[in-house]
């Protein structure tokens, strides 16, 4: 399945109004470790993390079940469309700077998207034991930091 450009784009309005909710697991080393860096290349502060263990969270996910919101990450755009696990990366990689081209590659290929998606997830704990510590404590940091400076912790 592929993204529809023009549902996902930023309505014009307050600053507030162009951020996407990134949906994470705040009890996952590797997941923070991954929207750490996503958030540093994320230069003009349009994602605003929310722990799924958060009621935002509850509320923002409502149409699904608890497994299916603790089943992966969520982007929500603000205009409210929701795109969940490898289907959420394409468009997720447009909001940042030169994430265009990497973006256009995973949309032609969904499938192996999600197929990558899906092993990541599912070997999370194995590949979070490959991060040091500090790099998992530095990432917790900053995701924390967005989180306050956005107001959703």
């Amino acid at each position: 399945m592929g993204y529809d450009d023009h549902a996902l784009e930023p309505p014009s309005g307050p600053a507030d109004e162009f951020r996407w909710a990134v949906l994470y697991d705040a009890d996952c080393g590797f997941c923070k470790w991954l929207l750490s860096g996503l958030l540093r290349w994320d230069r003009a502060a349009r994602l605003q993390p929310i722990a799924l263990q958060r009621p935002e969270a509850n509320d923002l996910l409502s149409e699904l079940t608890p497994v299916e919101r603790r089943a992966s990450w969520h982007l929500i755009s603000p205009t409210g469309v929701r795109r969940s696990g490898g289907a959420a990366v394409a468009p997720l990689l447009t909001l940042l700077p030169g994430g265009r081209l990497p973006a256009a590659g995973f949309a032609r290929f969904p499938g192996l998207s999600d197929r990558g998606y899906r092993w990541a997830a599912e070997h999370r704990s194995q590949l979070s034991r490959w991060i040091p510590s500090s790099a998992k404590r530095q990432a917790s940091q900053r995701v924390q930091q967005r989180e306050r400076a956005l107001g959703t912790h």
